[in-house]
């Protein structure tokens, strides 16, 4: 669901939020890009600056100091853009709104005319400012069910990676910023600039997937037991997928393998575990040619139609139209 950003006839200001434990990473990334964008055209379409609640040094994550040099309540700026943070859980992410309610409320006042822009975890906080009521909106996908029930008025889209409105733009993952820029430097510039930059600046093609398969890859799990997990669940067949043969292999009881899993994910270890296997399915529908009976024999589902029934419950799309809508 895109919309076109406003005309900006005069350089665009775009404060990018720093906060205590925030990944800063994607927005150096994305004022690269948008100074690229002014080299391109030869004119000062955009200016970025690093904001925060108040002006001063700001610990992001990893202990690395960032210098705000201003305040993120400018009547200056255009926009702002929240990067996310560290977050292994939806109850760190809580732990992170309430040690920012200040930074929230903060972001609730902005003028109206400010377009509010996040990614990844970030949109947690951009939800509880209240400036997405009534709009669509997406986030990374393992948040997405605690978002629903903390802010019920947005229309969360979980099909959607990228999603813009007339006065935010809200994207899942860490890379989110990048299709927020590319959206931005289209509608003020054109789609054929974003296509040079992406030769200039070596970007690869975003690799497509669906949101499902989201932060599955093993080296993407934050903690040692997410990590033990899917390496459990990749050698194993899909039809000896229980929560109990899991907790053999990991050594812990059924019972606080299923809470961890549901304290670190949000999802229950049966249907996470299902997840993880299907993403198996997924890469090989997309990397491979190989036919779906081969699939389904090699990782061990039951049948072709068990395997075909539980991919379009998750995905919504047969295994064929997941290949011929992703495949590489």
């Amino acid at each position: 669901m895109f919309h076109s950003i406003p005309a900006m006839p005069r350089t665009c200001q775009i404060g990018l939020l720093l906060y205590p434990r925030c990944m800063p990473a994607g927005l150096l990334g994305f004022a690269d890009l948008l100074h690229a964008a002014n080299r391109r055209t030869g004119q000062p379409l955009f200016q970025t600056r690093f904001v925060g609640l108040k002006a001063g040094p700001v610990i992001c994550s990893q202990g690395l100091e960032m210098q705000a040099h201003g305040s993120v309540d400018d009547p200056l700026l255009d926009a702002v853009l929240v990067p996310g943070f560290w977050a292994e859980s939806a109850s760190e992410v809580e732990a992170t709104l309430q040690n920012n309610t200040a930074l929230i409320r903060a972001l609730a006042r902005l003028p109206k005319r400010s377009q509010l822009w996040s990614y990844c975890v970030g949109v947690s906080l951009a939800a509880a400012s209240g400036r997405l009521d009534g709009q669509a909106a997406t986030a990374t996908w393992w948040l997405l069910d605690t978002l629903r029930q903390r802010h019920p008025k947005i229309r969360w889209r979980a099909e959607s990676t990228c999603i813009h409105a007339t006065r935010h733009a809200t994207a899942s993952g860490v890379s989110g910023y990048l299709p927020i820029a590319q959206h931005l430097i289209e509608q003020t510039v054109s789609p054929a600039i974003v296509q040079d930059l992406v030769k200039l600046m070596v970007l690869p093609r975003p690799a497509q997937t669906h949101d499902a398969f989201q932060s599955l890859s093993l080296i993407q799990q934050p903690s040692t037991l997410l990590r033990k997990l899917h390496a459990s669940v990749d050698a194993l067949p899909a039809d000896q997928l229980t929560v109990d043969k899991l907790a053999d292999l990991l050594d812990i009881s059924g019972r606080t393998l299923a809470r961890k899993v549901k304290d670190e994910t949000g999802c229950a270890a049966a249907t996470y575990a299902r997840r993880i296997k299907l993403a198996q399915v997924a890469e090989r529908l997309t990397l491979t040619s190989a036919p779906l009976s081969a699939i389904s024999n090699e990782l061990g589902f039951s049948s072709d139609s068990n395997l075909q029934r539980m991919f379009k419950a998750l995905t919504q799309l047969t295994p064929l139209q997941y290949r011929q809508q992703f495949s590489r």
